[in-house]
């Protein structure tokens, strides 16, 4: 049950990042695109762990 839980969170982490590069993706905001950067890699993180 939390194995799949935690695939799930991971999963969401992950589309929440690709969200945030693929929708708000401006070349003004520079720290939008780290967040994403950042919530993809935490998401992969997360299943592979």
């Amino acid at each position: 049950m939390f194995g799949m839980l935690k695939k799930t969170f991971g999963v969401c982490l992950i589309g929440i990042g690709l969200g945030i590069l693929l929708v708000l993706l401006l070349p003004v905001t520079g720290w939008l695109f780290s967040i994403g950067v950042a919530l993809t890699i935490l998401g992969l993180v997360w299943l592979a762990s």
